[in-house]
């Protein structure tokens, strides 16, 4: 079996701003050819790196080059796992189940670009929950942003009636039915295992994954003494308006160059 990290194939890949190079990378995560999206900034230097964690399933949330690159723009290289069974790689999206390893993995490939010291997550709505593992199950995160991220995967399944198929396809059941399932992706009861700095952004009116996640998420840090900064925003929902999308975008990624781990 191929070292998890371990590079497969590198790719040119159109890139939306001049300024920035991207590239569509395959490697090995738990014996599987997956793939990502590389970032970096054309301009010479030492840069932080962003493991940006995507939201969605399947097609829907997939990385957008424009959104890395915006992200890539304000001094970071970027690499984007679109995590096992996306865009032809091997194996099947699990929803924060073994493929959690794959954005864990994408650390090793990210490290290769950028300063390997200073790793920050970057995480949008079911990705919040795949930055939250790798927090917990690695030692070199320097901090984590979580943007109208899932916290609780018991609050997903209760509130989101339209994806309910879906995750008793993915998961296995109910929560009822397949306990083991949801509990295996709980990442609240193990959040005392990690200490990364973590700003949590949310709209107050998201109906995707409701302000409670936002809540919970900053209760157990709290409760378990972790340094947590949180930007809510009562009027918007889970989506921002461009404009403020991007000054967001600019303020977020200054908080991360802020930020020296613990």
């Amino acid at each position: 079996m191929k070292i998890n990290g371990t590079i497969e194939k590198v790719r040119t890949y159109p890139s939306p701003n001049p300024h920035i190079i991207l590239s569509e990378i395959t490697y090995w995560s738990c014996g599987l050819r997956v793939k990502g999206m590389l970032a970096v900034p054309k301009e010479p230097g030492n840069y932080d790196g962003i493991l940006y964690c995507r939201g969605g399933m399947q097609s829907i949330g997939m990385v957008r080059p424009a959104r890395i690159a915006q992200i890539a723009s304000e001094g970071f290289v970027i690499f984007a796992p679109y995590y096992r069974g996306n865009r032809g790689g091997e194996g099947r999206d699990e929803f924060a189940g073994e493929d959690r390893w794959d954005a864990v993995y994408g650390v090793e490939v990210l490290k290769r670009y950028c300063i390997p010291e200073r790793i920050h997550l970057f995480a949008f709505s079911r990705g919040g929950i795949m930055g939250l593992w790798i927090a917990i199950l690695r030692n070199d995160i320097t901090s984590l942003v979580t943007w109208a991220g899932v916290s609780d995967i018991y609050l997903t399944y209760e509130e989101r009636l339209d994806m309910r198929k879906m995750m008793k396809r993915v998961i296995g059941g109910t929560p009822t039915k397949f306990p083991l399932g949801y509990e295996q992706r709980d990442v609240l009861p193990r959040i005392e295992e990690t200490n990364v700095p973590t700003l949590i952004i949310h709209g107050e009116r998201d109906n995707n994954v409701s302000f409670e996640h936002a809540k919970v998420l900053e209760q157990a840090l709290i409760g378990n003494s972790i340094p947590v900064e949180t930007w809510y925003y009562p009027e918007f929902t889970h989506f921002f308006p461009s404009k403020i999308n991007r000054r967001v975008v600019k303020d977020a990624c200054q908080w991360m160059k802020n930020q020296r781990g613990v």
